[in-house]
């Protein structure tokens, strides 16, 4: 019987390690209490490991119907009116958690590129910063916010590969 609560299924985080192995994607995890800020994140894997730090927005067109899942650096401030043109959108905004869940199967706190693998129809459009994609490591959630894992560039395009993402990598505007 389906789980039909607000919060939907627990996340198949063994089913993504295991996606990733069988991959041959190489990764480092650091598990940690939950986390729903950069800030709260930033503390939780050491100092001397060197990967991008990455910030997820999972956004939707002004009428619903395109959704992108952009990933930044987490110290970039987002400028989204900006943003809008430069991947066909006529306004973003935040999609809703229950959007969240249905295209990603994460929830709030938890948005990760690694997210994909729940995004079989592939509806979710890929916009990376070209600040993130040009570091050789990403931080990333294993679809839970207790845990980061540490992946080097190539895992995340064989990841993306293997989902049916392209990324579009594009100079996401911050706002001044």
């Amino acid at each position: 019987m389906p789980d039909d609560s607000p919060s939907g299924p627990a996340p198949d985080v063994a089913g993504l390690l295991a996606r990733l192995d069988q991959l041959g994607v190489r990764y480092d995890r650091h598990d940690h209490a939950a986390v729903f800020t950069c800030d709260e994140a930033e503390r939780t894997v050491p100092a001397e490991v060197v990967a991008a730090h990455t910030k997820n927005l999972f956004l939707r067109d002004q009428k619903g119907r395109r959704h992108w899942l952009v990933v930044t650096d987490c110290a970039k401030q987002v400028d989204l009116k900006a943003l809008a043109p430069l991947i066909g959108a006529d306004k973003l905004g935040l999609a809703s958690p229950e959007r969240l869940l249905r295209f990603l199967g994460v929830t709030p706190g938890s948005v990760t590129v690694l997210g994909l693998v729940n995004d079989r129809d592939r509806a979710v459009e890929l916009v990376v910063d070209r600040d993130v994609w040009e570091t050789e490591r990403w931080r990333a959630h294993p679809l839970v916010n207790t845990a980061t894992l540490i992946l080097e560039r190539s895992g995340v395009e064989a990841f993306l590969a293997a989902t049916g993402h392209t990324p579009r990598i594009v100079a996401v505007p911050s706002r001044a």
